[in-house]
């Protein structure tokens, strides 16, 4: 099994370089995704983010309301820490056992936004980093997600910056250009990730 960590900042094209790598045959284990799922209604999850910060942050019909929550801990790195203190150990454990359910000679793809403001780099095989300008970014957000352009400086802000992303990368994918300017570049890394894989059974059958 190789593991690999796509990280990159919000507005950089992270998701469109997992969604290609998925298409080429790898596992990917999407963070934010799994992030959703362990706070669903009738998860013990949901039940400790309204145990710790109040019935508010759910709907009528008992689902997270994640705009009154990120109004709460956005910006209070207190409250955010306690946040995460709840949801990250449930994130982990449920991608641990989606990894586990992959086969041995896997290309399992941890799809993690802040996989570097959480220092996870170490627990990779290897760091493919999406990069691309804050202008570039800041133009995506407020043309295709709807933010201001103070919201989009804010989410950009509150993130590591593209030399921190770029210190822990094996790899750069460069998405500053159109989007048929990405897919060659994410073609050649799965064949750079298929020849290591391969390799690496060889020299697992070997040993």
């Amino acid at each position: 099994m190789l593991r690999l960590g796509l990280t990159g900042g919000i507005g950089a094209g992270k998701s469109e370089v997992s969604r290609l790598l998925a298409g080429y045959g790898a596992v990917v284990i999407d963070s934010d995704r799994i992030a959703r799922e362990v706070v669903e209604p009738g998860t013990p999850g949901l039940a400790a983010v309204v145990a710790a910060f109040g019935p508010g942050v759910t709907t009528a019909d008992g689902a997270l309301d994640r705009p009154a929550l990120g109004a709460i801990v956005f910006g209070d790195p207190e409250r955010l820490k306690a946040l995460n203190a709840i949801v990250h150990p449930l994130v982990r454990t449920r991608s641990a056992e989606l990894e586990a359910a992959a086969g041995a000679d896997a290309i399992v793809v941890h799809d993690v936004p802040l996989l570097v403001e959480n220092g996870m780099a170490p627990l990779y095989d290897l760091v493919v980093v999406v990069d691309a300008s804050s202008a570039t970014r800041l133009d995506r957000l407020v043309r295709t997600r709807g933010m201001t352009e103070s919201e989009a400086r804010k989410r950009m802000a509150a993130q590591a910056t593209r030399e921190e992303r770029r210190a822990v990368a094996d790899v750069v994918i460069d998405n500053d250009g159109p989007l048929e300017k990405l897919e060659p570049q994410v073609r050649r890394v799965w064949e750079s990730l298929s020849e290591r894989a391969a390799a690496s059974g060889r020299r697992g059958r070997m040993e």
